[in-house]
């Protein structure tokens, strides 16, 4: 059988033992979750998750300007990357030694599901792969029943600060707050992650979350927000569980839930 990249590539399933370099942190989570960890032959620095299982696992830079030099003697079998996260013209030069480089691209959180299988199919963890998607709809159903009845809110999902930066609703961390019933502002960005004017959009939304990255808010941050802009609401938010695809977006989807409902709860107190 073969499977079908973001690109359209077909990939066979791989026969025999497997040397995969993941140049993309999530995507070396799921790679783990999915039992092929010992088939891990490369990782960037931004890959710490799961942390016990990486420590023998070389590092070769980043997701960009990652050391091709050093990918080229882990001679890996599969490498694995994303349209947003690594830089085409360091990627294209790749399929000239790496027999498949696989490309990825989920935009909403469903998308999981189809990641699941095409990265399950193509190394025989099929039944695995099958395993997360199954934990994922009974995430995703909880998440939806807990949300059902609470009111759609509009929300600033800030990733930057000096300037202030957001997200736009085509991204897949708006997706996943769209999940959890929370409509990212602005509603019309052709940019993925603009510069805001995060007082003049405050006043359109009914909350501001932070994020833990890639700039690392803290609590110090709410009382900046509280200062710049008074009566807005505000909330630090697990950057990781929101913007990390693969195996985390199970673990992500079931945070949301938590964190809507809490937030819900101190706002009716």
């Amino acid at each position: 059988m073969l499977w079908s990249d973001a690109l359209g590539k077909m990939h066979p399933c791989h026969r025999g033992a497997p040397r995969i370099v993941s140049l993309v942190p999530s995507l070396t989570e799921l790679v783990v979750a999915l039992g092929l960890g010992p088939f891990l032959v490369g990782r960037t620095g931004f890959c710490i998750h799961p942390r016990e299982s990486l420590r023998q696992v070389p590092k070769l830079g980043g997701t960009r300007g990652f050391r091709i030099d050093r990918l080229r003697e882990f001679e890996p079998t599969h490498v694995l990357v994303n349209i947003d996260e690594n830089r085409r013209e360091e990627v294209e030069p790749l399929s000239e030694f790496v027999p498949s480089v696989i490309v990825t691209h989920p935009l909403t959180a469903r998308d999981n599901l189809g990641l699941f299988r095409l990265i399950g199919g193509v190394f025989g963890r099929d039944a695995e792969a099958e395993s997360l998607c199954a934990a994922f709809e009974r995430e995703w159903s909880e998440l939806a029943s807990a949300t059902r009845r609470l009111p759609r809110q509009a929300v600033v999902y800030l990733i930057w600060r000096n300037p202030w930066i957001s997200v736009a609703r085509q991204t897949y961390i708006s997706a996943m707050l769209g999940a959890a019933g929370w409509d990212t502002l602005p509603a019309h960005s052709d940019i993925r992650y603009p510069e805001v004017d995060l007082p003049q959009l405050a006043r359109h939304a009914q909350i501001v979350l932070l994020s833990s990255e890639p700039y690392p808010f803290r609590t110090r941050d709410l009382r900046l927000i509280a200062r710049k802009v008074p009566g807005t609401k505000a909330s630090l938010i697990d950057g990781e569980m929101v913007s990390w695809y693969g195996s985390r977006a199970i673990e992500g989807l079931a945070y949301l839930r938590r964190l809507r409902l809490r937030l819900n709860e101190s706002a009716s107190n």
